[in-house]
């Protein structure tokens, strides 16, 4: 079966940055509706046509992925409001950033802290792969129809790769 709108493939990569730097391995395959809010347009536009066994190479630029760095997503605050284990490199949903926080940080963004300094914390609310030029390299491991409630929700069900674009109509947000 080839690769069309509304169909579900099942995919394995390598992601580099454009110097040749892995970024990310997936081994497993995973399954994407394609047609659906699972993969970048650029991805789905690279898979067309494929079939089952097919390697894939695509170079997608910043806006065709996680969408240039915004330093109007970097915040300040202060250090007391966070729990004393609070570590560089963890994860805050935007729903559960502390009372107080700054009102002009969106609440439907993951937060990375970024830095912790004695006084402050640095939330970075881009995305880790923001404003880097990525080469792809796709191996199409399977190809299927989509069942009607895979169509209906918009996905194959890999939840954490769902493509969400954000209430301000900026750049998506991948979780």
């Amino acid at each position: 079966m080839e690769i069309n709108q509304q169909c579900v493939v099942a995919l394995t990569w390598i992601l580099k940055d454009t110097l040749g730097e892995e970024l990310d391995v997936l081994d497993d395959p995973v399954e994407f509706l394609v047609g659906g809010d699972d993969l970048f347009a650029r991805i789905e536009e690279g898979l067309q046509g494929h079939t089952a066994g097919d390697t894939v190479a695509l170079h997608l630029e910043p806006e065709e992925a996680f969408g240039d760095y915004q330093d109007k997503l970097l915040f300040l605050e202060p250090r007391s409001r966070f729990p004393a284990d609070i570590e560089e490199g963890m994860t805050i949903e935007g729903s559960a950033l502390p009372e107080g926080s700054n009102p002009d940080a969106p609440r439907d963004v993951l937060y990375t802290v970024a830095q912790i300094y004695p006084e402050h914390v640095v939330l970075d609310g881009n995305h880790p792969l923001a404003g880097i030029a990525l080469r792809l390299h796709l191996t199409v491991q399977g190809v299927r129809e989509a069942t009607e409630e895979e169509i209906g929700r918009g996905t194959a069900g890999t939840g954490f790769f769902r493509i969400q674009p954000p209430d301000t109509g900026e750049h998506p947000l991948l979780h």
